[in-house]
């Protein structure tokens, strides 16, 4: 009897946890895969009594290219497993999470996020919550035990090819009611007039909630204009926004007099892109500063890569937070952790804008319900509501904030192992090591001593002149990211360019620890 494994005519790569879901390059998310890692999850459901035989898995995706094929496997799996699959289209991340939280069922994202389109991914989501770090390796354990059990099965009576593929399956009939709920989550909260009289530029290149994030803007009063719609794959990362990006939110701000705000999302639309009536992109750290204060949180939690001004316009206005790793799983457990302390308005949001609502608020004359998830339409909607309420434009919104800018940027295609290598040799903060990174940051360059380095989440690295340079490798891609704060845009922009360019700071650590 030949087992499924010996017939495989490839080596295949298993999918990992990244900072939120599996992420993977299509070329290893091979039906098999796909289907072995949602069997994994769903037996792992059933064995902690949240998943009863027969009943819904809600699934959806993004409009990546490679998100049909996927969602078709993981189609698969749910029924081969006695489960019935609930499909609810092409859709925003946190829509469908909503939903799924709504209904007490686990629910299943197909996206890469933000990731280039030659990869993507599968979020799963519990019944009441997205899935956090202490459920990682439950759930891989299951993922292993189904891989095992199905790789020794007799491969002729498999339904998978040689090359781990599945024959032709049609999705179920499309549904709309995650989408409509989601709608209605904003509806109910905010009035159908509350942003009347204001033209609004909704840049959609490939985002999956481009149309239904235009249709609820309409029906709050606003005057909506589309632009940039792309059939193909767009990359647009919020912590990644790129000196032509910048450019073309200029140029549309000058072709659109009486411009209200330009907004936007990623790929899968849980991370906000918000610029302001003159083409100025507003990072995600200001944003939930804006929407934590609007919420009148209690306490907050973000992430260690977050600007420093969060903290001392929090300090400033008696709200306590909490530094976490990067990703939102360790943001919700810190969140759910002040929570059941007691505090009662608990927020999160990450760099990226995404925002987490953990507790239903009352806000805008109806009561918002809880989302722990990341949200882009809140943070968006809400720093419009605050504008228009305080009689002020967004740009002005914003210039009440504590003046310290931040930019981001990313080295593509960057081996892991010499990222973690990179954490391995500055991971105790010693003054031979602040020494070794004097040797990169120096006096030329714009720098000054090193006041502290925090390793919390990759290394980031305080000067005495205030600038900070945070780099860490990304837990979705093959990515080492690069984050920036200083009391000036230019030199915000400055620390990231030359710590990416070619010959650059990061490149030049990277040759050295090689070498070593």
């Amino acid at each position: 009897m030949p087992q499924l494994r010996e017939l495989l005519s490839y080596r295949p790569n298993e999918l990992n946890f990244g900072t939120s879901g599996l992420r993977g390059l299509v070329s290893d998310m091979t039906d098999l895969e796909c289907y072995i890692n949602t069997a994994g999850f769903l037996t792992y459901l059933a064995g902690k009594q949240m998943l009863q035989p027969g009943g819904h898995v809600i699934i959806g995706g993004d409009l990546r290219p490679s998100t049909p094929r996927i969602l078709r496997a993981v189609h698969r799996a749910i029924i081969d497993g006695g489960f019935v699959t609930e499909y609810q289209g092409l859709i925003p991340t946190p829509a469908l999470a909503y939903y799924g939280f709504t209904q007490r069922a686990p629910s299943i994202m197909v996206t890469g996020s933000s990731i280039p389109a030659d990869r993507n991914g599968i979020e799963f989501y519990l019944p009441d919550s997205e899935i956090l770090k202490e459920h990682e390796a439950p759930i891989k354990a299951s993922v292993t035990a189904v891989r095992n059990w199905l790789y020794s099965q007799d491969g002729t009576l498999t339904p998978f090819n040689n090359r781990g593929m599945l024959p032709p399956v049609e999705l179920p009939v499309e549904q709309f009611e995650a989408r409509e709920a989601y709608r209605f989550r904003y509806l109910s909260t905010f009035s159908v007039q509350a942003l009347r009289g204001k033209m609004i530029i909704m840049y959609q290149h490939s985002a999956v909630g481009r149309d239904l994030l235009a249709d609820l803007l309409r029906a709050l009063g606003a005057e909506v204009i589309n632009v940039g719609r792309s059939d193909a794959f767009v990359t647009v990362d919020s912590e990644n926004v790129t000196a032509e990006d910048r450019d073309y939110f200029v140029r549309l701000a000058e072709q659109n007099h009486g411009l209200f705000a330009i907004v936007s999302t990623d790929g899968d639309s849980d991370r906000p892109l918000l610029i302001d009536e003159k083409g100025e992109f507003h990072s995600g750290d200001a944003l939930g500063t804006i929407v934590a204060e609007w919420c009148q949180a209690d306490y907050a939690v973000y992430p260690v890569s977050t600007n420093d001004a969060v903290d001392t316009y929090l300090t400033a206005h008696h709200v306590a937070y909490e530094h976490t790793k990067v990703g939102s799983p360790y943001v919700m457990a810190a969140m759910n952790k002040a929570i059941h302390s007691g505090r009662n308005r608990v927020v999160g949001w990450e760099p990226s804008g995404g925002f987490i609502l953990g507790a239903d608020i009352a806000m805008g004359g109806g009561l918002l319900k809880s989302l722990p998830t990341r949200d882009a339409f809140l943070p968006l909607l809400v720093a419009m509501l605050a504008a228009i309420g305080r009689d002020i434009s967004v740009s002005e919104l914003f210039d009440h904030l504590p003046r310290r800018f931040t930019q981001a940027g990313l080295i593509d295609n960057f081996p892991k192992e010499i990222s973690q290598a990179l954490l391995d040799a500055f991971k105790d903060d010693t003054p031979e090591n602040r020494d070794e990174l004097r040797y990169y940051f120096t006096d030329a360059l714009g720098f000054s001593d090193i006041a502290r380095v925090d390793t919390l989440d990759g290394i980031r690295i305080y000067f005495g002149n205030g600038d900070i340079a945070h780099f860490r490798p990304s837990n979705n891609a093959p990515q080492l990211r690069i984050y920036s704060v200083a009391n000036s845009q230019a030199r915000a922009n400055e620390i990231v360019a030359r710590s990416l360019n070619e010959g650059g700071v990061l490149r030049q650590m990277a040759a050295n620890v090689v070498r070593s």
